[in-house]
């Protein structure tokens, strides 16, 4: 963040009813090099504002508030608390990021909060205290829609974060302590509950309700409307009202550069693992072992991925993985 300013205290405050018209417009020519601040915003004497910074009508920006260049407030969005927003952001009309709560919210570049969007405040964790501190860390490039809500970690060892280039549609959740990787799309009313895990290139449909300390794999996908009570491993497609496994994410796959020979070998493991011959007599685990010690799938990256992402769910403290349909 470059370029900063302090905000005159003689922008505080509305223009008195005998400022004129004229003397008015003379006022905001003067912000204009710098950026420009309504008459009505109230932005305290102490917060920090970049080059080219628009806040608009009854906005509220707090004393401990950083604002990078370029950043554009609509009329009646606020920044609270220990905030810092990155360049060429934008929040529109009603939008709230930050909370006057110890800790922090750090916003990247070219981030858009939608409107009455709420970002950055105290988390829903009975087991709070009031006084720790808690932070929230969002990265570059994310689009949070209309009335969304990104709430700060739970404790102050532990932060929320979400990644960069992520669409997180109108209505979602995402509650403390989740990770949430890069290149997400969350459909409208994704409710992510605590300690979650999504990584990147996951994709949700409408409605979909994710239990606490579950973990969505890269390139999954969960279609609408499912509860997910478990694990969701790497490159998988789940639905259902309890989510079950309904095969690989093939088109996602597709979508994303995965070469033919890949996917034919993705299936293949995953046939061997969650498809077994009548004839085949073997458990889970005798599968997953047979297919990790294949001569030719062992050797594919992507097989291993997977696999591994499957083994992860079963550790100390994990939570298994979806059902599986034979």
């Amino acid at each position: 963040m470059c370029a900063l300013f302090r905000v005159s205290s003689k922008r505080l405050f509305s223009a008195p009813n005998s400022v004129s018209s004229l003397s008015l417009r003379r006022f905001c020519s003067t912000l204009t090099s710098n950026g420009f601040v309504h008459p009505t915003a109230i932005v305290h004497p102490n917060a920090v504002l970049g080059e080219g910074v628009s806040v608009g009508p009854f906005c509220t920006i707090g004393s401990s508030v950083k604002v990078g260049n370029g950043c554009r407030l609509h009329p009646g969005s606020h920044i609270f608390g220990s905030t810092e927003v990155g360049d060429s952001c934008v929040l529109m009309t009603g939008a709230i990021v930050g909370d006057d709560l110890p800790g922090r919210t750090v916003l990247g570049c070219n981030n858009v909060i939608g409107h009455h969007a709420v970002v950055g405040v105290k988390c829903q964790d009975m087991k709070y205290k009031a006084g720790d501190e808690c932070f929230l860390d969002v990265g570059d490039n994310n689009e949070i829609r209309e009335h969304a809500s990104i709430h700060r970690s739970s404790k102050s060892s532990d932060t929320t974060v979400i990644g960069n280039n992520n669409l997180i549609m109108g209505s979602c959740h995402i509650a403390h302590d989740c990770k949430v990787g890069n290149n997400i799309i969350f459909a409208n009313n994704t409710l992510l509950a605590g300690h979650v895990v999504v990584e990147d290139h996951a994709h949700t449909a409408g409605a979909v309700v994710v239990h606490q300390f579950c973990h969505v794999g890269s390139f999954a996908f969960i279609g609408g409307g499912s509860v997910i009570a478990q694990d969701v491993p790497k490159y998988m497609m789940v639905a259902g009202e309890r989510a079950q496994l309904r095969g690989l994410n093939l088109e996602g796959l597709r979508r994303h550069g995965f070469t033919a020979a890949e996917i034919r070998s993705l299936r293949t493991a995953y046939q061997k693992i969650f498809m077994p011959a009548v004839s085949n007599s073997s458990g889970f685990e005798e599968r997953l072992a047979e297919v990790e010690l294949h001569d030719k799938l062992s050797q594919i990256p992507a097989v291993c991925s997977m696999l591994q992402s499957i083994r992860d769910s079963f550790k100390e403290n994990g939570r298994g993985i979806c059902k599986f349909r034979h």
